[in-house]
């Protein structure tokens, strides 16, 4: 457990970015165990697909791409898409021999000897030349703080614990957020609780007509300005606005979207807006907060890559901090299709890196 492995890459993560990323660390000719390893959490296949709630069904989610080198085919829409994706990453891992090894947490990466990096996990310790972290979000859910908050009777979850619509059943429900999720998770518990109420924090914009490719790279270039600034990257929603579909537009029209700004309070039984005589008031046995994830990032914390601004700089995929470093599936390349190349501009970076910069012999 503590014997000290080298290898030339460590790829931390195996969802879609980490997969994407040792397709292409395979291809040219790395290989499994002996060049790179695969270090990933999570129980099973799947990055945080495998955790999404039974009710997401494939046929829901948005903009899945498929891995390069193999088809995501005959995937019924109304299966859940934890089991259309995990199946999908299973079968990928064993067709391309990636050997992930998990569970393993990594605990932090640090500075090792001899240029190399240190690699700290559950299950003894890497020394690497270079490293892909593809952590995604999913473990870093955010929980906003407001006045209030402790003294709620009632039950509050974030959208990583929401398990299906019943659990709601009778219930008075406040869902804060103004994302996909938050709108999925209305457009659901509706028809089951006894009252819902939308709250967020900016009115939401939809977005008329199909996503195309040209509102694709406008929506990538100003989460890659962010990045480039070293801020923290912005969530999707926000760049690109929420698809005006079919099922959205029966939830305006029902009223179940009836937006409501940000509340002041909350209070035992609710939330409040305003103060004195002019208080509003919503009583609610829950608030779910569809409020997103941050990047899971505090592995790295040692190597002091983050910016004033809180986010790390990088410029592609490379820490401009340290180059040794590359970030895929953050920021600009947090999309399916996105950390597919993303994968492929890291290993080609960390190509050359290795063949300009042999490393030394570390110190015992």
């Amino acid at each position: 457990m503590n014997e000290l492995r080298e290898v030339e890459v460590v790829v931390i993560g195996a969802g879609q970015a980490g997969l994407s990323s040792a397709y292409h660390l395979r291809r040219t000719g790395f290989g499994p165990d002996r060049d790179f390893v695969v270090l990933d959490h999570s129980p099973g296949p799947g990055g945080a697909w495998q955790f999404r709630w039974p009710s997401l069904t494939y046929g829901k989610v948005h903009g899945m791409h498929a891995l390069p080198g193999m088809a995501l085919t005959e995937a019924a829409p109304d299966r859940p898409s934890a089991e259309v994706i995990g199946a999908y990453f299973d079968r990928y891992e064993r067709a391309f021999d990636l050997r992930v090894r998990r569970p393993v947490d990594v605990r932090a990466v640090r500075e090792g000897e001899g240029g190399r990096l240190l690699v700290r996990t559950s299950e003894g310790d890497w020394s690497t030349r270079a490293l892909i972290n593809a952590t995604g979000t999913w473990d870093r859910p955010f929980w906003p703080r407001y006045p209030g908050q402790r003294s709620f009777r009632g039950r509050q979850l974030h959208t990583a614990q929401y398990a299906g619509p019943e659990e709601f059943a009778g219930q008075r429900v406040v869902v804060v957020g103004g994302g996909a999720s938050g709108t999925q998770h209305l457009l659901e518990i509706a028809p089951y609780a006894a009252a819902t109420t939308w709250v967020t924090r900016r009115p939401p914009v939809f977005r008329e007509g199909p996503f195309d490719q040209e509102s694709g790279r406008a929506a990538v270039a100003l989460v890659e300005e962010r990045v480039r600034l070293g801020l923290p990257p912005s969530s999707v929603v926000s760049v690109t606005g929420l698809p005006l579909n079919d099922a959205v537009r029966r939830g305006l029209a029902d009223r179940v979207l009836d937006r409501q700004p940000m509340f002041d309070r909350i209070t035992p039984d609710g939330v409040e807006w305003g103060d004195g005589p002019d208080t509003r008031r919503v009583g609610a046995d829950v608030i779910l907060w569809a409020t997103g994830f941050r990047a899971a990032l505090d592995h790295l914390r040692p190597l002091r890559l983050r910016e004033p601004g809180g986010g790390i700089r990088v410029e592609g995929t490379r820490a401009v901090a340290d180059p040794r470093v590359h970030l895929v599936g953050y920021g600009p390349s947090a999309s399916t299709i996105g950390a597919n190349r993303a994968g492929r501009a890291a290993v080609r970076d960390i190509r050359r890196l290795l063949a300009e910069e042999p490393a030394e012999p570390a110190v015992a």
